[in-house]
């Protein structure tokens, strides 16, 4: 894999993190009676391939939780 590809993959991710910590943390302030927060994260591919789909999708899913 070419070395600007996995740049661009690690600043996709670590952008995501940051995002992604700073709404769950915002969320829970917001509802303090919530005593588990269960989140799902999902990796979809939305490229227009046209007529020429890849062999294999690229597609990840993960299901997990946030205790309080």
């Amino acid at each position: 894999m070419e070395n600007e590809s996995r740049k661009d993959i690690r600043r996709i991710l670590k952008t995501f993190g940051i995002k992604a910590d700073e709404a769950m943390v915002a969320h829970l302030a917001r509802n303090p009676e919530i005593g588990e927060l269960k989140i799902r994260i999902v990796l979809e591919d939305l490229t227009d391939y046209g007529d020429k789909s890849p062999n294999k999708d690229l597609g990840f899913t993960m299901v997990d939780k946030v205790q309080r």
